[in-house]
């Protein structure tokens, strides 16, 4: 069974992380405690050093390697790859269910070649390489190959950015390695009262440049095979950034084989929604899906009105507060609408921005929306409908105290 297989992965990647010497850790305090038993205080600095500069330097750039040659020393690997054993798990266990029939697998940006001699011990029929710009880390990754007795991976020191893979291969993994500007917000979206995005070659280029995702996705599609699979797993849950990047996909020729799947998991105590997981190939037309350009539903029930409370359960907080996606059909929905006040602006950062406040029937309600897909609607008792004007003065000017939960 589908279910039996995937829960026999999940077992066994669970011993290949305690093989690394990975531990699932619940708590932050936890966390620390196990850093500073393992690294002294000079050395936690010069880490945290090293994190700041790679976070100013560009992708790829000197600072941005040493950081990955600083986490790949052995007796750091523990203390330092444990805060990603959930996302380890999730992932590797969802790409190694799609390796299956595959004699030749790549994987891109493979660092330390934790989930790549996974995928080498899971699969011992098929050739694994792993390929990563740190030398220190494909150091790493062969000295543990080696440990692990497996003959049928290797591992070289290779920049996408710089040159094209070797050969040809039938699955290409690509994990958290396209789509590397994480600040980038991506497309914006038609007017803040849609989430479609027009087919702007000009825009779509100029993203696939700055996020550099453009010319890396070219050169792994040279070494895919004819019929390979590209499993896809990036930072682009936003709708703003997972658009263009299923447009980059496709203009290569990139079909869906699969339903994309987010993945949900901890970095110890913090959640992150991320993904989703793209399963693509150069298939014939009959054996693709849809790319869908929708938002994710988030599953948020319908707004009745009619069966709000006059009073909140809770005095601090609203009868009804939404800030996804179907927040902005509760809006259109609301009954007996007045508008108070709305303004309708263009932000610093380019995004059109939208707020209004008003009276839906006996309650007061705030609508927040911009061109980068956040939506916000909330509900009040109309005691209370001077703290909503408040609100609305602070978003829509920008007065200090602007910095609570609403969109900005």
């Amino acid at each position: 069974m589908p279910g039996d297989t995937n829960d026999a992965v999940r077992a066994s990647l669970h011993e290949h992380m305690a093989w690394w010497g990975l531990r699932h850790i619940e708590s932050d305090a936890a966390y620390f405690a196990w850093q500073r038993e393992v690294f002294t205080p000079q050395e936690l600095d010069t880490l945290h050093r090293s994190i700041e500069a790679k976070r100013a330097a560009p992708h790829g750039s000197a600072a941005d390697i040493a950081f990955y040659d600083l986490t790949a020393r052995p007796q750091s690997v523990p203390a330092l790859y444990s805060q990603r054993y959930e996302y380890y798990l999730e992932v590797g266990s969802r790409i190694a269910g799609r390796l299956e029939g595959a004699d030749t697998i790549l994987d891109i940006g493979c660092g330390i070649g934790l989930l790549t001699t996974f995928y080498a011990t899971h699969c011992p029929g098929a050739t694994v390489v792993g390929l990563d710009r740190s030398p220190a880390s494909i150091a790493l990754a062969r000295h543990r190959a080696q440990d692990l007795g497996l003959t049928n991976v290797r591992f070289d020191c290779v920049d996408l950015d710089r040159h094209h893979p070797v050969g040809r291969f039938d699955v290409i993994v690509a994990t958290h390695v396209l789509l590397q500007a994480e600040q980038d917000p991506g497309l914006p979206s038609s007017d803040w009262q849609s989430f479609a995005r027009a087919a702007d070659a000009q825009a779509q280029q100029a993203f696939e440049q700055r996020t550099g995702v453009g010319p890396r996705l070219d050169r792994l599609c040279g070494a895919l095979g004819s019929q390979g699979r590209l499993l896809v797993f990036e930072k682009a849950r936003q709708l703003a950034r997972r658009i263009p990047l299923q447009r980059a996909l496709a203009a290569r020729g990139l079909g869906l084989l699969a339903p994309p799947e987010p993945i949900r998991y901890r970095s110890i105590e913090e959640t992150t929604e991320d993904g989703p997981l793209f399963v693509t190939g150069c298939a014939f037309p009959s054996q693709v899906l849809p790319w869908d350009e929708s938002p994710e539903p988030d599953g948020l029930p319908p707004l009745r009105v009619g069966q709000l409370r006059s009073v909140p359960v809770d005095p601090d907080q609203p009868l009804y507060e939404n800030h996804g996606p179907s927040a902005q059909q509760a809006w259109l929905d609301l009954p007996a609408k007045q508008v108070v006040n709305q303004v309708t602006k263009k932000e610093a950062d380019g995004r059109q921005l939208h707020v209004e406040w008003g009276w839906a029937g006996a309650f007061v309600y705030l609508y927040c929306a911009n061109t980068f897909d956040q939506r916000q609607l909330v509900v009040i008792e109309p005691a209370r409908a001077a703290l909503v004007e408040t609100y609305y003065q602070e978003i829509a000017g920008h007065q200090p105290g602007g910095g609570r939960d609403v969109v900005q």
